[in-house]
């Protein structure tokens, strides 16, 4: 319906060294922090290093510095306090370790109803997961990540070739690692609706990689005289508006998520408009000039005529 910008011309396989350098910046904190998290320095959220979260509703308003004040008077001074904007509703999350307790849910249940008589406390839930449920968890995380990108290679190498598809994978990784190591710079909770973000991640990741490959496809069959970096430029500049006005319509719907979603939807939100980000620039500067770089890609790629 509409184009952004218009016809361009511009040498993304030229700015390869300088993209695969800021991408490997990108990757090696992706790197750390999978190490921290499997030795459990990062800060994992109870679904993967255990602990207990209690969500509870009041009557009326209960001021957060109460409530720190209170829970540390009880020995719960470590706990995490998450509010419902507009609602009367506590979310209390408390990693194991941080205290020694048989029963913490109880525990927060009684703080609450000692401190605050009149505020009519209602547990809403309770939830706990013990730390060998949170080891398993994080495994089964990495196994659902890993098998997302198998699948990626499968079906791309089916479509296209091997080639394209080892590449959409690597870029896809690439994002996944990204975004897992931007939320372990800024420290953010690794929980898994962040995992779920990730995976969502992954599949935007490969929809925006198939357009820029399909179009180059193409080309390479029409313009088979033409040199390889001419061809796979001349796709990505071809879908550059398209590409463009994909992410920022999405974009448009992360940011309100992020901004006003609350604080169950934020961290879920962010994951997915740091990885949209992410994955634009990956289909344009990752996926892309691997093709060029592929060994043999010069005289592969063009003899292929499908």
């Amino acid at each position: 319906m509409m184009e952004i910008i218009g016809k361009t011309n511009i040498d993304f396989l030229g700015k390869r060294r300088i993209a695969f350098g800021f991408s490997g910046v990108l990757v090696a904190l992706g790197i750390l922090a999978l190490i921290q998290i499997g030795l459990g320095s990062a800060n994992l959220g109870i679904d993967f290093a255990g602990g207990t979260a209690v969500q509870l509703k009041f009557d009326q308003p209960i001021p957060i510095e109460e409530v720190r004040r209170a829970l540390k008077q009880h020995g719960l001074g470590e706990a995490e306090i998450q509010e419902f904007t507009g609602e009367n509703k506590l979310l209390v999350r408390v990693k194991t370790g941080t205290v020694i307790e048989e029963d913490v849910g109880r525990k927060i249940v009684t703080v609450f109803q000692t401190a605050f008589p009149n505020a009519n406390v209602v547990v809403e839930s309770s939830t706990s997961i013990g730390p060998t449920i949170g080891k398993k968890l994080q495994q089964d995380a990495l196994i659902a990540i890993t098998i997302s990108l198998i699948g990626i290679v499968v079906y791309i190498a089916a479509r296209f070739e091997f080639r394209f598809g080892v590449a959409a994978a690597i870029a896809t990784f690439h994002d996944v690692l990204a975004v897992l190591g931007l939320y372990y710079v800024m420290n953010k909770e690794i929980t898994l609706l962040v995992v779920t973000a990730l995976l969502t991640l992954a599949g935007y990741s490969l929809t925006d990689t198939v357009v820029v490959f399909d179009r180059i496809r193409e080309n390479i069959r029409q313009r088979r005289r033409e040199s390889i970096v001419t061809i796979i430029n001349n796709g990505i500049n071809q879908v550059l508006s398209r590409t463009l006005i994909t992410t920022l319509t999405v974009i448009l719907v992360l940011v309100p998520l992020t901004l006003f979603g609350g604080e169950v939807l934020h961290d879920f939100a962010l994951a997915l408009l740091l990885g949209v980000i992410i994955g634009t620039y990956s289909s344009i500067f990752v996926a892309s000039p691997l093709l060029l770089v592929w060994p043999g890609a010069e005289g592969r790629l063009l003899s292929r005529k499908a």
